[in-house]
């Protein structure tokens, strides 16, 4: 996000699962609620329970969180729903061969292969530990205070990928040490350099 006053830039991720033979969608059962099958509820009520572990992947510099403001379309909460940009994952396609779950938080700056090999390890651990999904949010998600909430800052966000067991059993420990070392190096290089807002607000207008 280069401009205050401007959406940042994202890069939102689909997941869908079929068999084998890329002929058969696992997701889609058409006789369940939103053609969600049991298999796809356990992944995304995955996806929802690790999304603060895995957003370091979607988001991994001290810009990407900038983008996540109020009114932008950018999620702030890590709910999913149904058509609504403002919830951090969206269900699409829904009743069709083409259902699928849109993870929202990532932007533009993501490494590809990490923010899918998180989402990816998220959802398959809803499944392995056969998690329910909850109700779809419905309405306004900025709005909803007591909604769980998408890490604010680099610093929270390697907090949470420091102190995932999810991630370590998937990644490995030396994997996920590396990233939380990388992420805080860049905090540090962050914290001891002079902004220009810094300059503007505590020099030049007074």
């Amino acid at each position: 996000k280069w401009n205050y006053g401007l959406a940042g830039s994202s890069a939102h991720i689909h997941a869908s699962l079929w068999d084998r033979a890329g002929r058969k969608p696992l997701f889609l059962d058409a006789k369940a609620p939103h053609g969600m099958s049991a298999l796809m509820r356990s992944f995304v009520a995955g996806q929802l329970k690790y999304a603060r572990d895995v957003t370091y992947f979607l988001a991994p510099y001290i810009n990407s969180y900038k983008r996540f403001q109020v009114g932008t379309f950018a999620p702030t909460r890590t709910v999913w729903s149904r058509d609504n940009r403002t919830a951090g994952f969206r269900l699409c396609g829904e009743g069709s061969k083409a259902i699928r779950i849109e993870c929202r938080i990532g932007g533009a700056d993501l490494n590809p292969y990490l923010a899918f090999a998180g989402l990816i390890a998220a959802g398959l651990a809803g499944v392995a530990e056969k998690l329910t999904l909850p109700p779809p949010h419905a309405g306004d998600a900025y709005v909803g205070k007591a909604l769980p909430e998408v890490p604010k800052t680099l610093r929270e966000a390697t907090e949470c990928l420091a102190r995932s067991k999810m991630l370590r059993t998937a990644l490995g420990d030396a994997v996920v040490e590396h990233y939380v070392r990388t992420a805080q190096w860049e905090q540090f290089e962050y914290d001891r350099r002079i902004t220009d807002w810094e300059l503007m607000r505590g020099f030049e207008r007074y």
